[in-house]
């Protein structure tokens, strides 16, 4: 039997994450698209074997994850974490923005926040909330929902906003605590600006690209003075 959306915890979620991230990696390996450059392979797992360890600090929970991380020449991927530490990232994206390693990290931890605060886990929870006849349903429907049925994806707009706003913010207090010079850090989010054609102006999930590096670049100054404890 499915299991239901009722109820759901952070296991269930972790092992849903497991199984789709497996068919991505196989569809990614079956079109010679993962794990293909052995240097840039190399530089992505020596800055994310950084942060995991950081994050087991942070979040005790997460070492017990079955982390992975996989790269990708797939050019319509960017960056993710899915639920469990189950990790992808392209070597287009990077190499599109020229991301310095501090740069790569910020990246990498934003994604890896999403992942250690839950986000997925809440997304559910609050399609839940919003029509609790998913909690009747197989959960594996609500988590093919969640991405796809475009009425509850509407629905889901001012919370996924809200976690892109604080994955960035405990991203960079995530990379700073693991050791990378905050203002560097913030840096990826002026690229990111730049390479935008509008710079100004929100998505339905995230705010704009100049108010995200005006957020990050103020954090960055701030954390500047400190020192931080590990």
């Amino acid at each position: 039997m499915s299991a239901s959306a009722h109820a759901l915890t952070q296991e269930e979620v972790i092992a849903g994450s497991q199984l789709l991230y497996a068919d991505r990696i196989a569809a990614l390996e079956h079109a010679n698209a993962l794990d293909t450059g052995a240097a840039f392979g190399a530089r992505v797992h020596r800055i994310a074997d950084r942060l995991i360890i950081q994050a087991k600090r942070d979040y005790p929970e997460t070492t017990a994850w079955p982390w992975e991380v996989h790269t990708t020449i797939d050019p319509d991927q960017n960056a993710d974490c899915m639920a469990g530490g189950k990790m992808l990232v392209s070597e287009a994206y990077v190499e599109r923005l020229e991301l310095s390693d501090a740069e790569l990290a910020m990246l990498l931890a934003h994604e890896i926040e999403h992942a250690t605060l839950r986000h997925n886990l809440k997304e559910y929870e609050q399609a839940m909330r919003l029509d609790p006849r998913w909690s009747q349903r197989p959960f594996v429907e609500l988590e093919d929902a969640v991405d796809n049925d475009a009425q509850l994806v509407a629905q889901l707009v001012p919370l996924d906003f809200a976690q892109e706003v604080e994955a960035d913010r405990e991203g960079l207090l995530l990379a700073w605590r693991a050791g990378w010079p905050p203002l560097r850090l913030a840096n990826y989010f002026k690229k990111i600006m730049r390479v935008s054609g509008r710079p100004n102006r929100d998505s339905d999930t995230h705010p704009s690209p100049a108010s995200r590096w005006a957020a990050a670049h103020a954090l960055a100054t701030v954390l500047a003075t400190q020192t931080p404890s590990k």
